[in-house]
């Protein structure tokens, strides 16, 4: 019997130690994250969520970008743009610069009271109403009114440095907009044979306070900037950069692409870069070297404008900076090195000093090519021509505007001949070409030289097909042989 009872009380306690395990086990199993394709599949709609203002998307009756700029001059017009920035406000008026993701607008003078300019901070939504107008090139909107709205959006500026000179730049008007690399170069007054390099007002006929206007080019074109002072004035930082620039800084910009009779931005922002008329150390500038005697050893830096065509071992190069221009005849060069004296291109030259028949150069010459790039732009000398003052430009890539074929001549022979192979013209296609040219005063000679532009190239043929009374435009480099002789590179009749 007590055998029985503890066989019984044994079993009992295996049940309840596996009635034990079984609840331990249930209780400390982790639980896992439910799995995505276990989970039953949602067929219901997204909660709808507010679309952001979108600069796209216009409201019932606005015109989109494309259909403002297709609407006729005085044809009212109702946009919806952000505002950029703004001049000063007055007299209940005020003018801003504007965008979407499409264009840009100019509203010009547009109603406004001074409560209401407070709130044009850049990105401010308006929808205006007002007149598509057009002035000395610009698009622009005029006799405006406005609303607030909401929304906001800010450009950024659109690099636009290689459509400088270019058709497709005009479709960029009145944009948000950057210039890289352009140069500082010399504005002018008329009567004032200074170079400046920033003038107050356009004439220089003002004062600190007004607008600024400088000249940049980009290699191939001259192009005058503005600083607008209703815009940015004297006490901003774009106002006293310009105020200090010098001709040959390498700058960076950005403004607004407002238009006049051509393009004639609205800068906002200026950083100096660089130099061209920076010299490393023992190097001369262009004023110690014109004041340098004649034979004595010179070391200069300078930019290949040109070069004549490489021979044994030597080559004729036409090189400026921004202060004056330099010709090194027959300088050491092998023919590996002339491949790389690309127009730009900046090398230390190491010399002499020398003239010959007025002509001043630098001879028996070697050279390092450096870092940097400079390519100057033709200065326009016509008004020059006969003056004392023209030598001061020699050698540099110059422009004559509107002069006239005159007869060449040669000794025993009553023949008037348009231009000449060599000087006599005792040579054959292939040599150089002389012709003259009148401003009306006097008659000047001037030359292809065959060995910077030869008989297969654009100016050479131009100069053959040339005619007596053939009113021309010329660009080359002025070369002195007892007078000015220009070397010519483009002849333009017109």
């Amino acid at each position: 019997m007590k055998k029985i009872l503890v066989i019984l009380m044994a079993i009992l306690m295996l049940v309840g130690i596996a009635a034990c395990t079984n609840d331990n086990t249930e209780t400390t199993e982790p639980t896992k994250a439910p799995s995505t394709t276990d989970a039953p599949e949602n067929t219901a709609e997204p909660a709808p969520t507010e679309k952001p203002d979108d600069p796209d998307t216009k409201s019932e009756g606005v015109m989109t970008y494309a259909e403002y700029i297709a609407a006729a001059n005085d044809s009212q017009v109702v946009v919806e743009v952000y505002v950029q920035d703004h001049q000063s406000w007055w007299d209940n008026k005020i003018t801003v610069y504007a965008a979407d993701r499409a264009g840009a607008y100019f509203l010009y003078n547009m109603a406004c009271s001074e409560e209401d300019a407070a709130k044009l901070v850049p990105g401010t939504k308006l929808k205006v109403t007002g007149y598509k107008s057009e002035w000395a090139g610009e698009i622009e909107i005029i006799d405006a009114t406005f609303e607030i709205e909401e929304g906001t959006y800010i450009a950024e500026p659109v690099d636009v440095t290689a459509l400088l000179g270019t058709e497709e730049l005009a479709a960029k008007m009145n944009a948000k907009a950057s210039f890289k690399d352009l140069v500082v170069v010399a504005s002018k007054v008329s009567g004032d044979a200074k170079d400046y390099a920033f003038l107050y007002k356009w004439d220089n006929s003002g004062e600190r306070g007004d607008d600024l206007y400088f000249n940049v080019s980009d290699g191939k074109n001259v192009y005058t900037f503005t600083v607008e002072s209703y815009l940015k004035g004297k006490d901003t930082d774009v106002y006293k950069a310009v105020e200090a620039f010098k001709i040959g800084d390498v700058v960076d910009l950005e403004g607004f692409l407002y238009w006049y009779n051509g393009v004639n931005p609205h800068i906002t922002s200026a950083a100096v870069k660089s130099n061209v008329n920076a010299k490393s150390e023992g190097v001369m500038t262009y004023a110690e070297y014109a004041a340098a005697a004649n034979d004595t050893k010179v070391v200069v830096e300078a930019y290949v404008q040109d070069h004549q065509s490489w021979w044994d071992n030597k080559i004729t190069v036409y090189a400026e900076d921004a202060d004056g221009a330099y010709f090194f005849y027959n300088m050491a060069c092998s023919e590996e090195d002339a491949a790389k004296l690309v127009p730009g291109t900046k090398i230390k030259v190491t010399g002499y000093k020398s003239e010959w028949s007025g002509e001043v150069e630098i001879i028996d010459a070697s050279f390092e090519i450096e870092e940097g790039k400079f390519i100057s732009v033709p200065e326009d000398v016509t008004a020059l021509l006969g003056t004392d003052d023209l030598i001061t430009k020699m050698n540099k890539k110059v422009a004559f505007k509107n002069l006239t074929i005159a007869a060449s001549k040669v000794s025993g022979d009553e023949t008037e001949y348009a231009f000449l192979y060599k000087w006599d013209n005792s040579g054959e296609q292939g040599d150089d070409l002389y012709f003259n040219v009148t401003d009306g005063k006097a008659t000047y000679t001037f030359t292809v030289e065959s060995y910077l532009r030869g008989k297969d190239t654009e100016v050479y043929k131009a100069v053959e097909a040339l005619k007596v009374g053939d009113t021309v435009d010329l660009e080359g480099f002025l070369y002195w042989y007892n007078g000015a002789n220009p070397h010519i590179t483009a002849v333009t009749v017109k």
